[in-house]
């Protein structure tokens, strides 16, 4: 509403305000900075929680790890071909990454709303299939959209994540104060890194989350959790759903459009739902211990919501070329080379 109101152009002034370093990658604008640099936090506490529920938690067997994993991967496949049926006959095939990331922000946060009568293994099961998606997706950006990615600072990233997570283990001893500062200043730089290296910033937070041993990692996740609750989801929703409707001609929406509002919504239902109860039975999971299929429903249903993955965001390190209203509709058709993301 506030994209669409009077106030618009101070909104829009006040998200494409730039701050940082001129003439590097580090000079972002304050959306930007919210997606790249704020949402990073986001993904540390999930993957911490992750990490704790792959050795200590709901998923600390193998087989019960994969089955999210088949279900997230079933949660890409069935969207991109949800939207290559439809888009892809109007020659606009090139925008299909754009459906395959669960908005896990926004999944996990209409769960902790209106689901307190699922059992936690539908959360947990959400949060490692959102994750797992989300990373697919962002492969898929890095792989086949990104160009000119750095790789000796994405190296440089990983190791700095490697050190981060060797000294976490060192807490408890002496100098306690003195690594946690320098655990500080790594992860900057881990995500610094990663940010310059052309390669999605948020990757950073999800694996310092997974590399942070579990005893820190938990008390960083209480600690940062009211303010990724309170601030930074907000921000991010503010910022991510700044899009301006545009005036439709007499061509109507695009294909595009429809691939998306189809393909999001009703590929991951299909998906996620499907490749789970398939999952579930070809794993041979013990009947006490699967998942309703109504469970694997809800799931798949929260996964399709895409209230900020489907804005468009041409993957391109150059800044400035993000489309101006961003509707994904709009820019991939005139972006066909670039792919879309939040």
């Amino acid at each position: 509403m506030l994209a669409n109101s009077p106030a618009a152009s101070g909104a829009f002034a006040v998200q494409h305000l730039h701050v940082g370093i001129p003439g590097t990658p580090f000079l972002l604008d304050v959306g930007e900075l919210i997606a790249d640099g704020l949402l990073a936090v986001f993904f540390f506490t999930v993957a911490v929680e992750l990490q704790y529920e792959l050795t200590s938690g709901e998923l600390g067997s193998a087989r019960k790890a994969v089955l999210p994993a088949i279900a997230a991967a079933g949660g890409v496949v069935a969207p991109i071909a949800v939207y290559l049926a439809v888009a892809a006959p109007a020659g606009l095939a090139a925008g299909w990454p754009v459906p395959t990331a669960t908005d896990i922000a926004f999944a996990l946060g209409v769960l902790a709303v209106f689901g307190r009568g699922l059992p936690p293994t539908v959360r947990v099961f959400l949060l490692a299939l959102a994750i797992l998606d989300d990373i697919i997706g962002i492969v898929f950006i890095a792989v086949l959209f990104a160009h000119g990615v750095n790789l000796w600072l994405l190296v440089l990233s990983v190791v700095l994540v490697v050190v981060f997570g060797v000294l976490s283990r060192r807490l408890g001893g002496p100098g306690g104060r003195a690594i946690v500062a320098a655990m500080i200043v790594l992860a900057v730089a881990a995500w610094a890194a990663m940010l310059a290296s052309g390669v999605h910033a948020t990757i950073a937070g999800v694996l310092l989350g997974l590399a942070i041993a579990q005893r820190p990692g938990l008390r960083a996740r209480y600690t940062l959790e009211p303010w990724v609750n309170g601030v930074i989801l907000p921000l991010f929703a503010l910022s991510a759903a700044l899009v301006a409707i545009p005036a439709i001609g007499g061509d109507g929406l695009s294909p595009v459009f429809w691939g998306i509002v189809v393909a999001l919504p009703v590929g991951k239902l299909v998906g996620i739902t499907g490749a789970g109860w398939i999952a579930q039975r070809g794993l041979r999971v013990p009947r006490a211990a699967r998942l309703p299929f109504g469970d694997l429903l809800a799931a798949g249903a929260l996964g399709g919501i895409g209230f900020t993955v489907s804005l468009c965001w041409p993957i391109s390190r150059s800044r400035g070329t993000r489309c101006a209203t961003r509707p994904c509709s709009a820019c991939c058709a005139d972006r066909a080379s670039r792919s879309c993301w939040r």
